[in-house]
């Protein structure tokens, strides 16, 4: 009677509790609904310049995402509507042309993201473009814009107290100044808090998204002095981060210098285009034998490569997410019945490239790559933090199955063989791309694998001028005396090497 009646007590001890929490955290997104104007915004508009980043594309590890000069920045958002259009123009500016995603920019770029309810899609010119994923593979695109409209300040008072949300709050008092953390599922699936001042405030919000390499990846957005704007309450700083700084340098997304903001602007209809209704396609994974055992891994955004040695396979690239590597792998066995993967050969550590590898571990794959990525592969790649947003293989197996990560760096040359057959892998010299590329040549059959380095042009179209990264191939090929009849890229068709030639030997752009 006793033991019942003392857990009758603690039960409602704990209701009390959660339900005490729960108000107090209402009462502190009230007050700051009241102060920031959240209650009377339906509708906001902001405008800045600043920067934002490639992320996932760093020149090296160590190193964070390249910058880009923000010239124009405009957001705006329909809260009910779960609307958003972002639209940014950017140049190189003065920020160093050293890492991918675009470096370095040839004059202006605009960037156009628009969100409609569960829809969304880019723009390019007036036309929808194709969403480029690789870096966030790890959760749908309306659905990470719909969460970055939550991770706004008045969208996340007004999510957090929108009906089943549920928020709690709890307080403490870091070197002396005492914060309120807010805290609410978002979407049904995500942990959204919010840190609150004295001053009632949003200083930051943050969540986690799924991430094929960092995992279940913060996703932070931090708040600046706010400054009153014709009534409504705004950060005069956005500044975004992707990524923990205690893992990896690679965290800094964008920073927006806020110059004006309205509330309740007139926000024009924009019709969903029909094109991007439709459902993404499956991953297609389309073959084309290159030579006696050698075959060309293609069919998407991102290409591989199989070569067949007597007793196993090495595969060379694993692009994007677990899904296109799958995909892959079951075509490398169906054209190669019997024998095991035993290497994967991964170019460099750009995300949209190396998002694949944790599959091919799952397999019990080596990994081959340049030693400068060993660190970082090892510490956060690889390891064992949580993956509960997109759980992979190598999550889900037991580890007793599943044996850690093994590594084979590479330094200078690197050769797989079973005796016959040589894959020699070497490090591209002289490269802004990346510090960590390495490229693959077959000395038998002279096929050449590069990522990103070359791509050779659409049949029929002509030949583009050659630019800063297939001049440093070029001279890697000489420096190496590669004699190359095949050119495999990770990006686009096979090419021959009289049409890259022809190409190199043009004047070069800048």
């Amino acid at each position: 009677m006793t033991t019942r009646l003392f857990a009758v007590v603690a039960l409602l001890a704990l209701m009390a509790g959660t339900t005490g929490a729960q108000q107090d955290a209402r009462s502190i997104l009230q007050a700051v609904a009241k102060n920031i104007g959240a209650d009377s915004v339906k509708t906001i508009s902001i405008t800045g310049t600043g920067w934002n980043a490639a992320a996932g594309q760093s020149f090296s590890p160590t190193e964070d995402w390249p910058k880009f000069e923000v010239t124009s920045y405009t957001r705006v958002i329909d809260f009910d509507a779960r609307y958003s259009r972002e639209q940014m123009t950017r140049r190189q500016g003065s920020y160093p042309p050293r890492g991918g995603g675009g470096t370095p920019l040839q004059g202006e770029q605009r960037l156009d993201a628009i969100l409609s309810g569960n829809v969304a899609w880019n723009v390019q010119g007036n036309m929808p473009a194709p969403i480029v994923r690789g870096y966030l593979d790890g959760i749908p695109v309306a659905e990470l814009r719909q969460l970055e409209i939550v991770l706004t300040p008045h969208g996340f008072v007004k999510a957090a107290l929108a009906g089943g949300a549920n928020p709690r709050a709890v307080s403490w008092t870091p070197r002396g100044r005492r914060v309120t953390e807010v805290s609410f599922t978002a979407l049904g699936k995500y942990r959204v808090s919010g840190t609150i001042n004295d001053q009632n405030v949003i200083e930051f919000v943050q969540t986690r998204v799924g991430n094929p390499v960092f995992g279940d990846m913060l996703y932070e957005t931090r708040y600046g002095p706010y400054k009153d704007f014709g009534g409504v309450k705004f950060p005069t700083v956005i500044h975004h981060h992707q990524g923990d700084d205690r893992l990896n340098p690679g965290h800094n997304v964008m920073d927006i210098r806020v110059s004006a903001v309205q509330a309740n602007v007139a926000v024009p209809a924009v019709a969903v285009p029909d094109a991007v209704r439709a459902p993404a396609p499956p991953v297609r994974v389309a073959s084309q034998k290159l030579a006696e055992g050698v075959w060309f891994l293609g069919g998407g955004s991102h290409n591989s490569m199989a070569v067949e040695f007597r007793d196993f396979v090495a595969v060379v690239e694993a692009p994007l997410n677990e899904e296109r590597s799958l995909a892959v792998m079951a075509e490398v066995y169906r054209l190669i019945p019997g024998k095991p993967i035993r290497y994967l050969v991964n170019t460099h550590h750009h995300f949209d490239h190396s998002g694949g590898l944790r599959t091919y571990v799952a397999e019990g794959a080596t990994i081959v790559t340049h030693q400068a990525n060993r660190e970082f592969y090892e510490k956060v790649v690889f390891s064992g933090s949580p993956r509960t947003l997109q759980p992979d293989r190598l999550f889900a197996l037991n580890p007793d199955v599943v044996r850690d990560a093994v590594l084979e760096p590479v330094n200078q040359k690197y050769v797989l063989s079973d005796g016959t057959r040589m894959l020699d892998l070497y490090p591209v010299q002289g490269l802004g791309h990346a510090a960590t590329m390495l490229v693959a040549y077959l000395p038998k059959e002279k096929i050449l694998v590069n990522a990103d380095l070359y791509s050779p042009p659409a049949q029929g179209a002509p030949l583009p001028a050659a630019n800063p990264n297939m001049r440093t191939l070029n001279q890697n090929i000489q420096r190496l005396r590669l004699d190359v009849a095949q050119h495999v890229p990770i990006h686009g068709r096979v090419g021959t090497n009289d049409e890259f030639a022809k190409i190199v030997g043009q004047p070069a752009t800048n």
